[in-house]
């Protein structure tokens, strides 16, 4: 298990991470790290943009053959999935 390290935040928000991490996770100067919150914790993952563009580019080709195959998705679509949704869930609990 790796060890744990302080680092404290600057009045403008920034924090500096530790250069044994840096170096360990190829972090360097312009990497952009995803930033989330869970539960109380605080996660930053290497973002790799052509991995995020490759994805991207994936998920709309899947979108435009869907569109193709089964038209536009409209609002009225989206709500009665909602309500299908709610419904099985209510039934789920009862």
């Amino acid at each position: 298990m790796e060890k744990a390290d302080i680092v404290r935040m600057s009045s403008k928000g920034q924090v500096v991470i530790p250069q044994d991490l840096r170096q360990k996770l190829g972090l360097g100067a312009k990497t952009q790290l995803l930033v989330y919150r869970y539960a109380d914790a605080l996660i930053m993952k290497k973002m790799d943009v052509k991995d995020v563009e490759k994805r991207l580019g994936a998920l709309y080709r899947r979108i435009d053959a869907r569109t193709a195959k089964y038209g536009e998705l409209k609002e009225v679509d989206i709500q009665r999935e909602i309500d299908r949704y709610r419904e099985e869930k209510r039934k789920q609990r009862a």
